[in-house]
Order: structure tokens, then sequence, then C-alpha cells
């Protein structure tokens, strides 16, 4: 089987999903969802913290990119360009925020409650992070432990979270 098909997309949505920035964005969402909500104790302020800072974040790597390839090339990529290619190296983050942050507006319009909506969204967060590690080593080698402890190292950042989550609120 292949990406695409375990995670239900294109060959280009598939290569934004693994990229550094889509895991990034991920461990980015589950703290602000961890600092957020402890703070106020609800998902609106879950939800307002992570876009915010999700496009604060997302702005800066396009700045940063946009500025690196525009010193790599000495200029010539061109400004449009340089802006063209990192947004597209940084939107893995913008994707990856779009789960949580439907669970989170579940919470919001109170189709869910606050608490149910946050550990859902958290544990979206890690389980998405581990199906990523375990896709990431799955193009190198057909092995399942290497495969596995991927999983469970890039998912164990989800989990660190979520276990500061715990210990925080209660």
């Amino acid at each position: 089987m292949s990406d695409e098909q375990l995670l239900g997309t294109t060959p280009k949505v598939t290569r934004i999903l693994m990229s550094e920035e889509a895991i990034y964005g991920l461990i980015l969402v589950s703290g602000m969802i961890v600092v957020s909500y402890d703070l106020t104790g609800t998902s609106l302020s879950a939800l307002i913290t992570v876009v915010v800072t999700v496009l604060v974040f997302f702005a800066a790597h396009v700045y940063a990119g946009t500025l690196s390839r525009l010193a790599a090339t000495d200029g010539k990529a061109g400004l449009p360009e340089s802006i063209g290619g990192a947004v597209h190296h940084s939107l893995g983050m913008l994707l990856v925020s779009l789960a949580p942050v439907a669970i989170l507006l579940l919470g919001v319009t109170r189709v869910v409650d606050d608490d149910f909506a946050i550990w859902c969204a958290l544990s979206i967060d890690a389980l998405a992070l581990g199906v990523l590690g375990w896709l990431a080593v799955a193009k190198w080698t057909r092995h399942f432990w290497p495969r596995l402890a991927s999983a469970l190292v890039t998912a164990a950042f989800g989990g660190i979270l979520i276990m500061m989550k715990a210990f925080i609120h209660h």
C-alpha cells in the first residue's frame, strides 16, 4: 500500500505531510493547546492560540525561507520565485493544523465538551506524529523494527506534551 493510500491523499499532499515542517507543526500545535488551555480552560482560547501561533510561525518560515533562497542565489532566484518556494516548503505546518483546529472548533461550538476536544486534538496530533514517523522510515527500509522505533520516537514528542497536559491540569 502506498503512502498516498495510507494517508488518503495525493502525491503532492503526501510530500507536504512528510516534511519536517509538518512534524514540527504538529508538535507546535500540541504545545500551544497544552499551554493555552491550561491558562484559561476553554477550547476557544486553545483554538485562538493555535491559529494565531501557526499563522505567525508559518509567516516567519516563509520570510526566513525567502531570505535564505535570495541569499543562496545572490538574488538571482527572484523575489516571487523565492516566496513561492518558501510557501510551498512551509505548507506542511498549515496543513497539519487543520485536524486539531477542526476538533477544537467542535469544542468551541459545544458539539463536544471542551476537555474532550482538547484531549482528542492532542491524541490526534500524537497519532499523526506516529504515522508520519512510520512512513518516513518506510521510505528507506521495509524492516518492521526501525519503522516501529521511528513511529514511537516521533509520537513520543506528542506524548510528552500530553503528559505535560495531564500533570499541569491535575
